[in-house]
């Protein structure tokens, strides 16, 4: 009887299977747990395990519960009480959290590499960083609630695999007004050689360039208009065209190093949105890589907000009910998770129909509305203890199964939609006593303009 459930299951909601899979294999309750006492400094589990935790916030990042409280009331063996729960959420320190995100996305990433895909630039493992602030949470803690401004829990910084599509680090800070660059330290402890770091013009700091530049790694940030200075520098040479402009490049040199990095700059045909119409790159990227090489490098760097996008908008990745900044930033975390696990269901369905269909593209919302729909129903027809299997199989084995299974979704089911550019309009002044005004509906479609 199961085996027939399940095959059905498999034939008319693959994603859901794929999904019930990836997340036994990803939130692991002895891997998660086993990170958890790695991290840890002042926490300790006894009844509530962290890993419980996870799992609740989890399906919420999910959109498969509506809020944490809705998930801790439907589970089953919730071993405490609601309010020791979110007291064991808000206490979360800022390195666990860290460590779920980089853990989470090695585990996956080992799964991601049995699909045979080309780097972007052989021989880096490319690093997009940028910060992300959380938005206002509701006002329910009491010292709060006198507040008239809105309440910020904090922000994190992020950084993003454009090749394996992952978010693979977060450094989370907890006070909102701290300024980005504050938590780059920590990114640079752990930076290494033959890595390429892409950055904005706010990451263009003496102490960050010198601090990618002494670890080996190398770098490609926008320049900053009033920093670092330069000690030297040296004739711009015309160097050809890209898509969008000619490049150029020279020689500079800054304080705190006695190596020559390379500026290249960037003099566009048509300006940006801001009205820029020259991109000024610098980059300690070697000789062997042209000018135009790196200027198309540096528009990887959307990606990641492209990538921030897609966690507003396919999940509930900042849990504003959560008012503390620990809890909050949890929450996060979490969603980092679930997208990391989403954009691996994403990776195995393009991989699975590109022989047939080579411009397809799956859409990581689609993928989460099957995923939502068939959540629910095998809770209730498949037992638990036909899933936790996965929780320790490898990550071939895995992989496998995941391409078998991405055979049966409909392509055009969860294919992105594909939208023609923006057309611009240009915003007219607009009294306030107009821009205020309304009307009804109802009226207007009767053809009575009057209004009341």
């Amino acid at each position: 009887m199961l085996e027939e459930l399940r095959k059905r299951f498999e034939e008319e909601a693959p994603i859901g299977v794929m999904g019930r899979m990836a997340l036994e294999y990803a939130f692991d309750s002895a891997w998660v747990d086993d990170v958890f006492e790695v991290e840890r400094r002042r926490q300790y589990a006894r009844e509530l395990l962290f890993s419980t935790v996870v799992n609740l916030v989890s399906l919420v990042s999910l959109g498969l519960r509506p809020s944490l409280h809705a998930a801790a009331k439907q589970a089953k063996d919730l071993p405490v009480s609601l309010a020791a729960l979110y007291d064991k959420v808000k206490r979360t320190e800022p390195a666990v959290m860290r460590g779920l995100v980089t853990a989470s996305a090695e585990r996956l990433r080992s799964v991601v590499e049995k699909l045979d895909r080309p780097a972007t630039l052989p021989g880096w493992q490319l690093r997009i960083v940028d910060g992300n602030h959380l938005a206002c949470s509701e006002k329910r803690l009491k010292p709060l609630r006198r507040q008239r401004g809105a309440a910020l829990p904090g922000h994190a910084l992020v950084v993003y695999d454009p090749d394996a599509e992952l978010v693979c680090d977060m450094v989370a800070c907890e006070d909102a007004y701290t300024s980005e660059r504050a938590a780059v330290p920590s990114l640079l402890d752990r930076a290494q050689a033959g890595q390429l770091w892409i950055a904005d013009r706010h990451f263009c700091t003496e102490a960050i360039l010198n601090g990618w530049h002494g670890a080996k790694s190398h770098f490609l940030v926008r320049e900053h208009s009033l920093h670092p200075r330069l000690l030297d520098e040296g004739n711009p040479q015309e160097c050809g065209r890209v898509e969008t402009g000619t490049v150029y490049e020279q020689s500079i040199r800054i304080a705190g190093s006695s190596d020559t990095w390379r500026r290249i700059e960037l003099r566009l045909d048509h300006p940006t949105e801001d009205g820029d119409l020259v991109i000024r790159l610098w980059s300690n990227l070697p000789s062997q890589l042209s000018a135009q090489k790196i200027a198309d490098l540096y528009r990887k760097r959307w990606r990641i907000e492209a990538m921030f996008q897609r966690l507003e908008s396919v999940l509930h990745s900042e849990l504003t009910t959560l008012g503390h900044p620990r809890a909050a930033l949890l929450g996060f975390a979490v969603s980092l998770l679930a997208y990391n696990l989403l954009v691996l269901l994403k990776r195995f369905v393009e991989c699975a129909h590109r022989p047939q269909l080579p411009e397809f593209e799956a859409s990581t919302y689609h993928l989460a509305l099957q995923l939502k729909s068939a959540y629910e129903g095998m809770l209730i027809a498949l037992p638990s203890q036909e899933w936790q299997h996965w929780n320790t199989e490898d990550a071939e084995i895995l992989a496998q199964q995941l391409l078998l299974l991405a055979q049966n979704v409909r392509p055009k089911s969860v294919a992105t939609a594909k939208r023609g550019p923006k057309i611009k309009k240009k915003k007219e002044y607009v009294e306030n006593l107009a821009a205020s005004a309304h009307f009804s509906t109802h009226r207007i479609l009767k053809g009575d303009l009057k209004r009341p």
